[in-house]
């Protein structure tokens, strides 16, 4: 399964809880001020993140 970040949900005004719950640390935030991305190289799309926050939709 792919997961995908809808950008419209995050508010992007501070540090994503999803990026420490990701198993494999996949998710990656260069600041608190922007949405998170994806590293699918290393997502096996396990799907936590999407229980964390609605920013992250399964595709």
């Amino acid at each position: 399964m792919k997961i995908v970040v809808n950008e419209a949900y995050c508010p992007q005004n501070h540090n994503c809880p999803a990026t420490r719950m990701c198993p494999v640390g996949a998710i990656e935030q260069k600041s608190p001020f922007v949405a998170p991305s994806i590293n699918y190289e290393k997502c096996t799309g396990c799907g936590l993140c999407t229980g964390v926050c609605r920013t992250f939709a399964k595709a």
